[in-house]
């Protein structure tokens, strides 16, 4: 589909990039380079590479909005006309043209023509005012339309009646615009006047009408708040003197005027005066954009809230002028038309140039096909709208699965609707469901979008075409794009079950069971089976799925094991960081105390010995809960492994004639390794060790043997060379660095390594094991006598906690040895002081005591 690139077009750049040339034409721009033929070679040469660049660049990116237009204004320099027209209407195919390039356009096409030919010109005029609210463009289009209409010029009856009518349709469209609707009021006051000027001074009858005419013109614009009100009231008034009506002409006031257009006016002063900061703040010329932008929005809220669906409409105009790419000034101009006006030509004209400026907005083109089906527009012409939003470029998937969606729908409902001759073919439908799914399909794969897109197809295959068979092909097709997907199964089932298939549905539950889902697929089965089918169909799908319930508990178990472990280790983290900053806090309080204070704590001793019994025996509590809760969830898992409901299809491994490779090749498989040991034989099976993330080889493997003879013979063909690599062969000892551990095989042959393997968790369990019985050993007050902590080799790099240093100069003392000095079980006395082990100045006063 080819991208629209979106143009930063605004009225302001526009402006500046044709102010210099608006006035001139393509005849007097050639004629102007006879002047100098020695510059003129020079820019001709230069001219005529841009030229090719700018050809050259649109050929391969139409969509260039800028090099469009340096091309337009290149020719234009160059005066060549038949490329320049060409170049306009390529650009305009693809692109709005600003109000100013539409008046230099007409003024271009104006000056190459003579009268007769004024039809073409105002063809233009019509293209341009029906793209942008442009003040200047429509004054432009009036004044050419009275000065080159042969009818209108000699002020004919036809001629004064489409100038009239043209007159008529500018009001409607900008005489509503603060800034600068005046200009349309003054321009068709003064053409009324003119043909004032026309009437025969005897035919008074005629004359009286005309004057009414005029006065009706002036009193309208009187009641609509202008910037230049009061110029008006006074171009009124002096009007009228020239009627021979008494009034003063000098004079702003309301004075002498009919009462009712003198409240009119008073109150169109008001609302202009309500106004005019906010037409100041979007007038500046010394904001940002962002700035005028925020400006317009404000204001805008502002109109609302008076209910005037004109003024907030003009507005817009206003506002989408300036800023005619912001997709969400069109999306929010759009939503207030809806709400207002509903439907018509006017909500359809606007859609149209939105998508126009802002083609790569999904929503956009959906609700325009809305709108259209909303106005009952012709299928011809619905089908011409969606047609070129295709070949729009959006920024995500669902812009266009919602744009199917949508065209779908309305067929739908004007399908379900028609009757007679409108009634439409469901052909119509299955193309444009087949159209999305061939787009689709590819992009989305297992994603709900297209699920929902693919089980709507199938209902109405089903309800409008009814063709079961065509329904099932939908199903079908689903399946071959997202067959990995659950929910897809599920609802190929649900059809078939609302349909009473009862068979087909177990056909469809045998397809589903062997794609091996996760989740609740295997219990969906069962449920059927006991809801719809026999005795003998219910035992043959528990035969089926029990394993695939087995490994599925057995997974979810391991995975409460480990956020039972990782909670676990948290909780002893924490409780050893707070023993730490306790220890810490103590030892900096205790070389901070003088030995008075020293002893005088001596008589606390007591009490904080009862607290630490308290606290140790609160540890050795929740130790003991900890091990209970351990080994509940190791029995479960024991029990589940041991089970021998399917032997073929788990496999209990306990290293005993297992042989472990290391440096394996990555690109080696079960073939290879069976290969390699042919000449040895008595391989029982292989597992090669996967990444879990990644899916890639680990280079690692174990091979398992029949017996030890041909476990040695295997061993013994280690550092031979397999797929280029030296292969290392060693037999499988797990017991060196812990016991009891065992392997489990998964049914499709990979070990459960990759799936949070048994023998992680069996570690573990062993492991938690005994970091409880050395918690135990080190709050156990009864082992005074212990003089060492040991480590078991399953938690080498454990720190030990159990050791305090304590006093200036201290021996490093264990807890639970009793250093030299340590008071005995008799009763203590104040002579002894305190039971605190003694520093190096206090055994020497000892022993010279002694």
């Amino acid at each position: 589909m080819e991208q629209v690139e979106k143009s930063p077009i605004s009225k302001r750049e526009d402006t500046e990039m044709g102010e210099s040339d608006v006035d001139e034409n393509p005849k007097s721009i050639g004629k102007s380079s006879s002047d100098s033929e020695s510059s003129d070679s020079e820019d001709e040469a230069e001219q005529n590479g841009q030229l090719l660049t700018l050809e050259s660049e649109l050929s391969t990116n139409p969509s260039n909005y800028d090099a469009h237009v340096q091309y337009i204004k290149l020719l234009r320099r160059r005066g060549e006309i038949e490329k320049l027209r060409e170049a306009r209407e390529n650009m305009n195919a693809l692109f709005p043209l600003s109000p100013s390039m539409w008046v230099e356009w007409a003024k271009d096409e104006a000056s190459l023509s003579n009268d007769s030919d004024s039809e073409a010109v105002e063809k233009l005029y019509e293209r341009g005012i029906s793209e942008y609210l442009s003040i200047p463009l429509w004054s432009e289009y009036l004044n050419y339309v009275q000065e080159h209409d042969p009818q209108v010029r000699e002020c004919s009856a036809d001629g004064i009646s489409k100038a009239r009518n043209l007159f008529e349709r500018a009001v409607t469209a900008a005489a509503l615009h603060i800034a600068q609707g005046s200009q349309i009021w003054d321009a068709y006051t003064q053409f009324e006047q003119a043909i004032l000027l026309t009437i025969d001074q005897s035919d008074i009858q005629v004359k009286e009408k005309q004057v009414q005419r005029i006065r009706s013109i002036f009193h309208r614009c009187l009641s609509i708040p202008f910037a230049n009100l009061k110029s008006t009231l006074l171009a009124y008034k002096a009007w009228e003197v020239e009627q021979g009506n008494a009034l003063c002409a000098e004079s702003d006031d309301v004075d002498g005027i009919e009462p009712h257009v003198a409240s009119a006016y008073q109150k169109a002063e008001k609302m202009y005066n309500a106004r005019a900061h906010l037409e100041e703040q979007i007038t500046r010329e010394d904001i940002s954009e962002s700035e005028r932008f925020q400006n317009y929005m404000s204001y805008l809220e502002f109109e609302k809230s008076f209910g005037d669906p004109a003024r907030v409409q003009i507005l817009y105009e206003r506002a989408i002028t300036d800023f005619p790419v912001s997709s969400d000034l069109w999306l929010d101009y759009t939503r207030y038309l809806d709400k207002t006006l509903k439907a018509g030509n006017a909500v359809k004209d606007v859609y149209s140039r939105a998508a126009r400026n802002c083609p790569w907005v999904g929503e956009l083109w959906v609700r325009y096909l809305l709108c259209l089906e909303s106005g009952h527009a012709s299928e011809k012409e619905i089908s011409a709208v969606f047609e070129k939003s295709l070949q729009c470029t959006f920024s995500t998937l669902e812009e266009y699965h919602d744009l199917f969606l949508t065209r779908v729908d309305g067929l739908r409902r004007r399908m379900s609707l028609a009757k007679g001759d409108d009634v439409l073919n469901y052909s119509l439908i299955r193309e444009c469901f087949q159209q999305a799914a061939d787009y689709l399909s590819p992009h989305m794969k297992n994603n709900d979008g297209l699920l929902r897109l693919y089980a709507y197809w199938a209902r109405l295959e089903l309800k409008l075409g009814n063709d079961l068979i065509a329904a099932r092909g939908v199903w079908e097709s689903l399946l071959k794009t997202c067959g990995s997907m659950l929910e897809a199964w599920k609802g190929y089932i649900a059809m078939e079950i609302e349909l009473g298939h009862i068979n087909e549905v177990r056909a469809i539950y045998k397809r589903c069971y062997s794609k091996r889902f996760s989740g609740t697929g295997s219990e969906a089965w069962l449920r059927f089976e006991r809801e719809f089918g026999t005795l003998e169909d219910l035992n043959y799908a528990v035969e089926k799925v029990t394993p695939r319930l087995e490994e599925l508990q057995l997974f979810r178990l391991q995975q409460e094991s480990k956020s039972f472990s990782e909670a676990t280790y948290q909780r002893e983290q924490n409780l050893k960081k707070t023993v730490r900053e306790k220890r810490k806090s103590g030892l900096s309080t205790i070389d901070e105390q003088s030995p008075a204070k020293r002893q005088k704590n001596t008589s606390q001793s007591p009490k904080n010995l009862h607290e630490e019994k308290d606290t140790q025996r609160q540890n050795l509590a929740e130790a003991n809960v900890r091990k209970e809760q351990k080994g509940k969830v190791e029995k479960q898992v024991n029990e589940l492994l041991m089970k021998d409901t399917n032997p073929s299809k788990t496999r209990l491994y306990t290293d005993q004639c297992t042989a472990f490779l290391s440096n394996l090749s990555f690109k080696a498989k079960d073939e290879d390794l069976h290969r390699f040991f042919s000449d040895v034989g008595g391989v029982t099976s292989i597992r090669i060790l996967y990444n879990k993330f990644t899916g890639q080889s680990r280079g690692l493997a174990y091979v398992d043997f029949e017996d030890d003879e041909h476990l040695a013979a295997a061993v013994a063909k280690n550092k031979q060379m397999l797929l280029g690599k030296s292969l290392s062969i060693a037999r499988s000892n797990p017991k060196q660095g812990r016991k009891g551990s065992i392997a489990l095989t998964a049914p499709d042959g990979h070990d459960f390594n990759d799936l949070e393997c048994t023998n992680r968790l069996s570690i573990m369990l062993s492991k938690l094991v005994e970091e409880d019985a050395s918690n135990r050993s080190g709050i156990d007050e009864s082992s005074e006598s212990k003089e060492s902590v040991e480590i078991s080799k399953g938690s080498a790099h454990k720190r030990v906690e159990n050791i305090q240093l304590k006093g200036k100069n201290t021996f490093a003392v264990p807890r639970n040895v009793r250093p030299l000095g340590w008071t005995t079980n008799k009763p203590r006395t104040t002579e002894e002081g305190d039971d605190k082990p003694k520093s190096n100045d206090e055994f020497r006063k000892m022993f010279m005591k002694t």
